[in-house]
Parts: structure tokens; sequence; C-alpha cells
């Protein structure tokens, strides 16, 4: 934050925000340092205009001069559109506690962004990506059945990377065949996973105490016993998009992404894989339907004998 701004109206409505962000809200420290640089963004510009400092004078052409600004310096659509939607955010706390009556923000339109959508695996390729480690002849005996149990649950339970290196040997209840994780937000999910990564979890946790140097009880260790981080993990993923499908680039993420389509592809209802993938909006789940109806397209327009246009008569 500015210095300039200390004691002003400005100052003590984003250091409340934040505050919120963190104790509250408990939102990532990722998100919060997003919402702290935006915030610290419309605090220089304010101070460069010479404008009110005191959020509840900036008016929504104020903040479309802001915003305009960052785009004239390079940023694209998609980076506005995050500082617009902290901007929304600030200002729906400021009405909700009574420190502003109306938001600005609220007036402004949201750039178009092109999402891409998710890349995923077909079924053959996440079959032969769940079967590499037991034929990667550079592992000894008990990584292999560690990475195989990980490739299981992120694939079989749609687990986010983080919530996998958060596991603990007490989020498995390995009867009900379920494992409890810790989401975004901080929210407790319950998420089943199939027999699969029932019997890989198994097979990992009977050869997990070789492994054992730390008193530590997460679920997955590196070689020297410590807690696997979040980059281990993905380099685990690559390993073996590698050698299963032709990936090196394969990334968790996507394993999750095609938990999703496959789960839609099989007739899942959406809510259902909303709840197992701990979405906090249906519309982010929505996303996987254009991945089934552009494949859908794809093999109408192959197969189907009216698909054909142009020269072909009817």
């Amino acid at each position: 934050m500015d210095a300039r701004i200390e004691g002003s109206a400005l100052a003590d409505q984003v250091g409340r925000y934040l505050g919120y962000l963190a104790h509250e809200k408990r939102s990532p420290e990722r998100t919060q340092e997003t919402y702290r640089r935006a915030l610290d963004e419309l605090t220089t510009f304010v101070l460069d205009k010479r404008l009110p400092l005191d959020a509840t004078k900036l008016t929504h052409v104020m903040l479309r001069v802001f915003l305009a600004e960052l785009s004239q310096r390079g940023n694209g659509n998609t980076t506005i559109a995050r500082k617009l939607a902290t901007l929304r955010s600030f200002y729906k706390y400021l009405r909700r506690t009574g420190l502003a009556d109306a938001s600005p923000a609220a007036r402004l339109d949201t750039p178009k962004v092109v999402r891409p959508l998710p890349r995923f695996l077909t079924v053959d390729e996440a079959k032969h990506v769940m079967e590499a480690p037991s034929e990667d002849i550079a592992r000894t005996e008990p990584l292999k059945r560690r990475d195989a149990a990980m490739l299981e649950l992120l694939y079989g339970a749609g687990l986010r990377v983080s919530e996998l290196a958060g596991l603990t040997l007490g989020s498995v209840d390995r009867e009900a065949h379920r494992v409890r994780v810790l989401g975004k937000g901080r929210k407790e999910r319950i998420v089943p996973y199939g027999k699969p990564a029932s019997d890989a979890l198994d097979a990992w946790i009977a050869i997990r105490p070789s492994l054992t140097i730390d008193s530590t009880d997460a679920l997955f260790l590196g070689a020297r016993g410590t807690k696997l981080t979040v980059r281990q993990i993905q380099n685990v993923v690559r390993r073996y998009g590698a050698l299963g499908a032709g990936r090196s680039d394969l990334h968790p993420h996507a394993l999750r992404h095609t938990t999703a389509t496959h789960l839609l592809d099989a007739g899942a209802d959406l809510r259902a894989i909303q709840e197992l993938l701990g979405h906090a909006s249906l519309s982010t789940t929505q996303r996987y339907t254009h991945v089934t109806i552009d494949r859908l397209m794809a093999v109408y327009d192959t197969a189907h004998p009216m698909a054909k246009t142009g020269s072909d008569e009817r």
C-alpha cells in the first residue's frame, strides 16, 4: 500500500477488505496477493489522478478510466476481467458491511474473455497413464505404488493437486472408499473413489512405512520420507503422461478435466459432477458440456450420412 494514503478512508477500506479475505473468508494466499496487487494499482491511479482518497467517492467513470489505462499498458482482457472482479468483490464487501451505499464497479461491463476448452485424455490414454507406474523400470517398488495411488486419486476422484498434497492418513476411509479433502476457501468435502483407486491405495499404504523417516502423517511421501509438495506431484504426473500417453505436458488439472469429461460422457448428472469436483458455481462445471458437444459434432460430421454439405446431393 502506498504510504501517501496512510490515514485515509481508502487505506482503511482496503485494509478492512484484505483482513476479511485473510481471516473471515480464508482465501488462498495467492488469491489474497492477486487482490492486493489490483487494489494497490487502483490506489496508485487515484493518487496520480488526484482523485478522492475514499472508495465511496469514486464513480464508475473513474473506474472505467482506471481499467482503460491498464489496457493501454498492455494488459489483456483476461487480466482486466480479473482486476474488475477484484473491484466488484471489494465494493460488495463495502456494501455488505455498511461502508458504502452502492458499487460503481457493478455498472462496468466485463471484457470478453475466450477461455480455451479444458484439455483431457481419451479413455484409452487415461488407462495407459494409470498403468504406466507398474511398467516404470526406473522406479523402486515403493515409489511405483505411491505414484499409482496418486494418479488413481487424481483421475478416479477428480482431486485438485493441492487437495492431493494435503491428504493425511486420517483423510482416507478405506472401508467406505471415501476421502476427505480440503478444497478452495478451506471448504471440506467428502469424495468417493472406485476400486482401482482403492486397490492402489491399499498397495501404497501397505508399503508406506518403508519410506517413513519424518514423523509425518501425510498420505504421500517422497523417497526420503517427507511430505510431497505440489511441484513434486506435478512432476510425477508429467512423467507418466509422457510414459503412458506421450504427453510430457500432462498436468494434474488435466486429469481432473478428464474425470469430469468421462463422467459426463457416461451420463453422470451435472450437479453430481459439481459436488464431486467441489465447484462453487455450476457454470464452472458446465464448461465440460462444451467439450462433449464438440466431440459429438465431430463424430456426427465424420460418420452421419446426412452431415455432408456442399456438392453432396440430398
